[in-house]
């Protein structure tokens, strides 16, 4: 099992540290680069022990598009959150005792928004990369309620037979 990278790349620590507060860019002269490695590593550290698991989610979204998305885990109050960013969309749940009944809720979340043939694949656990090792689980769409059931004249039927059964019966 390979560990797991980090969000926060050499470059973009480095871009971080030459820039101080007031915006003002310094050169690489002026950071000691054993600072530079201690910063890395400690951001890495936070990152893995902030995402003991990584799900990755597939389904066909409200638009009826295909995804593919990866699902973060976040420690929050005792807690954990899942975490979905999806284009313009970034759904975070409600804090849950343990990563899969966050997966859960947002699973719901998102199948109340309109989001179809849901499923999601473990890929890290503990800081390690699974790779495609997991099965993947697949989430019953809810059962949907069609008023266009048959179309308009079986509806026009159908109001005409209850009218009917109501003054016979």
């Amino acid at each position: 099992m390979l560990p797991v990278r980090s969000i926060w790349s050499e470059r973009s620590i480095l871009s971080f540290l030459l820039t101080d507060r007031t915006g003002k860019t310094h050169g690489t002269d002026q950071i000691d680069k054993m600072d530079l490695i201690n910063q890395i590593n400690q951001t890495n550290q936070i990152d893995q022990m902030n995402q003991t698991e990584k799900h990755q989610l597939a389904g066909v979204d409200a638009r009826e598009r295909g995804f593919s998305r990866p699902i973060v885990f976040e420690q929050a109050d005792g807690g954990y959150q899942a975490i979905l960013r999806y284009e313009t969309t970034r759904v975070i749940t409600t804090v849950h005792i343990t990563p899969g009944a966050a997966l859960e809720e947002l699973i719901r979340t998102l199948q109340g928004q309109g989001y179809l043939q849901l499923r999601s694949q473990l890929s890290v656990r503990e800081g390690a990369y699974l790779g495609s090792q997991e099965p993947w689980i697949d989430y019953p769409d809810p059962a949907r309620v069609t008023e266009q059931e048959g179309g308009w004249l079986k509806r026009l039927c159908r109001s005409f037979l209850r009218q009917s059964e109501d003054t016979h019966g």
